[in-house]
């Protein structure tokens, strides 16, 4: 089913339960990063211990931004422009 510009594919938005369940996990933050410090601290595993680092860093920080460079298999990322100027009353290939 197609949709007519302006009209929204979720007319009655968010369920009401994802905003509770949002609400609920919040109100636990404070217990939740204390249990990531203990893990980090202390945890028995190496593997633990980052990923504990690394949920306390990204809630604090945000995640870090993934660089583009272009180097990967599809080599070079092409960059460039074309701009076409067309004048009133001519058509756009007359040049």
């Amino acid at each position: 089913m197609a949709f007519q510009p302006g009209q929204s594919g979720n007319p009655g938005g968010r369920p009401k339960a994802s905003a509770r369940v949002r609400d609920a996990a919040r109100e636990h933050t404070e217990a939740a990063i204390q249990v990531l410090v203990e893990i980090a601290m202390g945890g028995e595993s190496e593997a633990a211990r980052v990923a504990a680092a690394n949920a306390i860093l990204d809630r604090g920080y945000g995640k870090p931004t993934q660089p583009i460079d272009g180097d990967g298999e599809g080599g070079a990322i092409p960059t460039g422009m074309t701009v076409t100027f067309i004048r009133p009353g001519q058509p756009p290939d007359a040049g």
